[in-house]
Parts: structure tokens; C-alpha cells; sequence
């Protein structure tokens, strides 16, 4: 058996780290899948530097960019092979980050995700300190019941704002904040980060806009983004950018819409699948047990 030999005092490289904390694991399953979130990690974050220069938002953006399109089940395992290896290096008094708390264990797909009244989502959008890019991609999610990654990957040559749609999804109401949030800028993403991306950051033309070269906003920013404006127990207990997709098709459903139209506005093949998204609201439950009372005027 091989025996590590760590530096001493507070000083890791995050090659070390990994070896570490992989040569600690017992279990061959057990090395073989953190082997695979910590090693890819540590190729991303890069080997050579110190662990302590790698910043919380590091470990999840390598997360999102890795795993961010991968199943619940998936990203929960990498999630969690990064949180035993970042607790790890902190239960050993090494400095370095851990997982922020934006990239939240996803729940399965069969859970209870929290339905948002349409009043909550109105009064989220309408308020004053978020800024237009968040207002238009939380009413884009909520209107379309888009998933999140389709709505990013979006770009203003894909729009038809005329007739209010676009290759991936039909675009109601947000129409009238794309104009003030594109301000004249005719290619490139839709969706873009504040600030431009760093010198060593490597990424795709169409990632990219080409008018102010600033990058496409991604997965993890958004989900911080709305983390941010809705948690209220501390970062990490807000809402979820799938709460939107699962209370616009909820909504749909208490307003009458059939099982048919809601597999074609979600774009879900199986009946199956649609139907675990529609969960009615106790309001909505007795407004229609009320059709059955005694002398309803709606008979």
C-alpha cells in the first residue's frame, strides 16, 4: 500500500488534494466514482495550483460546466464526490474552497417541487433591485415552461420577435422586455454575463456576443442569481430555476388546459411525465369541489 506524503503547514495543490483524498477511500466503486468527479475537477481547476487559491465559485462552475446538463442523479453523485473532497481538505485545517451553496443537491424528478403562485412570480419580476436580465429570463422560464438550459442557449438570431417565437419554444409576454434587454444587439446570446470573460477562459464563438464580448450567462450564475433575490434562510434556500417550468405547467393545468396541450407546451412525450408536474393548488382544489355543492350557481 502506497502512502501519500502531504506538505505540511497549509500549502496543497489541487492535484495533491486529489490524490489524497482518493487514496483515503477504501471501497473500489467508491474510488472509482469520486475518481471521476475529483479527478475531472482537478484537470479543470488546474493541478498545479494551490488549493487555496481556488475560489467556492470555481468548484461550482466546474460542476455546472461538467455536469450541469447530466440527470438529478448524476449531478447529486458529482455534487457529492466534491463535497466529501472539499470537506476532507477542511476537516485536515487545509485552506480551500467548498461547494457554494448555489449548486444545490437537485431533488429527483419525482419530489415535490414547490409550486409558485402567480402573484409570488409577478411580485419577484416586478421588483425594483432586479435587474432586466433576470426579469426577462424568470418570465421567458415561466411563460414558455422551458427548461432552463434551452431558454440560455437562445440566441437573438434564433428570435422571431414579430411573431413571438423561437426554435426552442413559443415567447408570449416577454416580448416587450426583450427589445430594452437586446438594446440593438442583432447576434450572439441572449442572455449575457456583466462582465467579460477572463483571458484564460476558452469558449465557443457563439458563446460569446460579438457586439460587446461579453459571454453567455450559464447555468450556475442563474440559478445564484435567483438563490440570491429569494433566499431567506441563508444562500442556498431560495427557489429553483425548475420551479418555474413546474408552476407554469401547475397553472396551466388548474386553468383547464388539457393533458394534450400540456405535453405540447412542455414538449414531453410521455403522459406520465407531464402528469407529475401538475399538482393543484388547495385553492383550486376547492373551487372545483364547490362545482358539486348544493345548488351551484355554475350548474
Amino acid at each position: 500500500m502506497s502512502v501519500l506524503l502531504l506538505p505540511t503547514g497549509k500549502a496543497l495543490t489541487v492535484r495533491t488534494a486529489a490524490d489524497a483524498v482518493l487514496d483515503s477511500l477504501i471501497n473500489p466503486n467508491t474510488v472509482r466514482n469520486y475518481g471521476i468527479a475529483v479527478g475531472k475537477a482537478a484537470e479543470h481547476l488546474g493541478e498545479a495550483r494551490p488549493l487555496s487559491a481556488v475560489a467556492d465559485d470555481e468548484i461550482g462552475g466546474v460542476l455546472e460546466l461538467l455536469w450541469g446538463s447530466s440527470s438529478v442523479n448524476t449531478w447529486n453523485a458529482r455534487r457529492g464526490a466534491l463535497l466529501s473532497w472539499t470537506g476532507w481538505r477542511a476537516e485536515r485545517g487545509y485552506d480551500g474552497p467548498r461547494v457554494p451553496a448555489w449548486a444545490k443537491r437537485m431533488p429527483p424528478p419525482d419530489s415535490d417541487t414547490p409550486v409558485r403562485s402567480k402573484m409570488a412570480i409577478d411580485r419577484l419580476i416586478g421588483r425594483r433591485d432586479v435587474h432586466l436580465r433576470e426579469k426577462t429570463l424568470w418570465r421567458m422560464l415561466y411563460e414558455t415552461a422551458a427548461r432552463t438550459d434551452e431558454i440560455l442557449g437562445v440566441n437573438i438570431e434564433d428570435l422571431d420577435l414579430a411573431a413571438r417565437r423561437c426554435p426552442v419554444k413559443a415567447i408570449a409576454g416577454t416580448a416587450r422586455l426583450l427589445p430594452r434587454l437586446l438594446r440593438g444587439r442583432i447576434r450572439g446570446p441572449v442572455f449575457v454575463t456583466h462582465r467579460r470573460p477572463g483571458p484564460g477562459k476558452v469558449l465557443s464563438p457563439r458563446d460569446v456576443c460579438p457586439t460587446t464580448g461579453l459571454a453567455r450567462l450559464s447555468y450556475g450564475q442563474a440559478r445564484a442569481l435567483l438563490d440570491e433575490h429569494t433566499a431567506v434562510r441563508g444562500p442556498g434556500t431560495g427557489w429553483d430555476l425548475h420551479e418555474y417550468r413546474h408552476s407554469a405547467l401547475t397553472h396551466l393545468g388548474e386553468q383547464g388546459a388539457s393533458l394534450l396541450m400540456l405535453m405540447a407546451k412542455s414538449r414531453h412525450k410521455k403522459p406520465e411525465n407531464v402528469r407529475r408536474y401538475f399538482q393543484p393548488s388547495p385553492e383550486a382544489i376547492a373551487e372545483l369541489t364547490s362545482l358539486l355543492a348544493p345548488g351551484d350557481s355554475h350548474r
